[in-house]
């Protein structure tokens, strides 16, 4: 993996490396379950592909939603590490549901209560990396705690391909290990990190007025348009495992495919976020669109497992290219004290998205071919590089 240089890691605070380490352990905990669910709910619980698009659309849509009121409230508030830490609790606590759900019902409230988590931590944490970061290497530090965070998403689908042969593909014991990073996780944001001070105000005000959505400025709605429309083309990757499945790779060996996207997203999230510190912000989103056109070209073509792990790593480079890339955008437009509010807002509509996009994946799979479901994203890609070449969005002025 391609580590930053030393004047960078000196220069880099220790609650970022903290926060990336907090990510790590919860994406060992979280990609145990997520890269064996879209399996354990056709195989064992009998659910069809429109099932599993649903679940899944219903449940990263519920986090992105989430995000709007944790990040609200972490700027009415002006904390973010309690919100944070409640959100991790809740996603670790949420664990055992899974291994012991015996129907597809249990499996909604667990998948729905565990996104509820990742929503409530998400844009507080976020805003938390932009407040301890500073401005000349924000898009560095994005690109570390992703990196960080991707790293556990690759680690997670491993531990459970080994985990699955040693015990002969028992899902559901799999599913009690990862019970214990998630604890883990918990248990270093509690006791690792300092919240910096907020900056006093006489009084707490509403940060969801129409004065304060005009704060936001036309460029930030710009980008919340294109990260939309971005959303639309990336449905949820439990397609990605399915489409491996088709090939007929045995069940433990299939979440290698996340270990092979995850290994690529964690290698290229640095990089490319301490390039986008230097390189005209549009011009690197619409390259990481070109590359998903690509991946779900390739993915369209054929399920021959040498076919799909190509689709798969380029997935994983559109993911490194992009989505610490977004966060940085949002961090560079917004004002500092409505930052909670700008991540929420902006990943309400990503969430809104991503039902539609999922739920349409899963429709287009069951009824017509896998193929079709990919050659839509391709499309909706298309049309993501067409919004985002002619938005009005401007390169910040940093320091440094």
């Amino acid at each position: 993996m391609n580590m930053p240089p030393r004047h960078v890691l000196r220069q880099m605070p220790s609650g970022i490396w903290v926060l990336g380490c907090v990510s790590l352990l919860m994406d060992i905990s979280s990609e145990m379950i997520h890269s064996l669910l879209p399996l354990f709910m056709v195989t064992t619980l009998g659910a069809g592909t429109i099932a599993v698009g649903i679940v899944e659309g219903l449940a990263e849509s519920l986090a992105l939603v989430v995000k709007v009121f944790s990040g609200t409230l972490s700027d009415y508030l002006g904390k973010r590490k309690g919100l944070a830490l409640c959100g991790y609790a809740l996603g670790a606590l949420t664990k055992p549901l899974f291994a012991m759900a015996p129907d597809i019902g249990t499996l909604l409230t667990a998948r729905l209560l565990d996104r509820v988590g990742k929503g409530v931590r998400g844009a507080p944490r976020d805003a938390l990396v932009a407040d301890i970061a500073p401005p000349h290497l924000r898009g560095a530090a994005f690109g570390l705690r992703q990196s960080l965070d991707t790293v556990g998403a690759f680690l997670g689908p491993l531990l459970a391909v080994g985990l699955m042969l040693l015990w002969a593909d028992d899902f559901r014991a799999v599913f009690w290990v990862a019970v214990i990073p998630g604890m883990m996780a918990v248990a270093l944001l509690l006791f690792g990190i300092q919240e910096p001070e907020a900056r006093p105000t006489t009084q707490r005000t509403n940060p969801i007025t129409r004065d304060n959505f005009a704060r936001l400025g036309s460029a930030y709605w710009w980008i919340v348009g294109i990260g939309a429309l971005f959303t639309l083309a990336r449905f949820s990757e439990a397609f990605l495992v399915l489409r491996a499945q088709q090939g007929g790779i045995p069940i433990a060996f299939i979440p290698l495919v996340m270990v092979a996207m995850n290994l690529v997203y964690a290698c290229s999230a640095y990089p490319f976020g301490k390039l986008s510190d230097r390189m005209n912000h549009k011009a690197l989103l619409a390259g990481g669109l070109l590359v998903l056109v690509a991946a779900d070209l390739v993915l369209a073509m054929n399920d021959h497992w040498s076919v799909v792990l190509g689709g798969v790593a380029l997935w994983g480079v559109h993911m490194g290219m992009t989505q610490g890339l977004l966060a940085t955008m949002v961090a560079d437009v917004a004002p500092a004290d409505l930052r909670g509010t700008a991540y929420g807002c902006f990943n309400l509509a990503c969430g809104l998205a991503m039902l539609v996009a999922s739920v349409l994946a899963g429709f287009l799979w069951d009824r017509f071919d896998a193929s079709f479901t990919f050659y839509a994203g391709a499309l909706f890609s298309l049309l993501a590089i067409v919004g985002t070449l002619f938005s009005p969005v401007a390169q910040p002025r940093r320091p440094g």
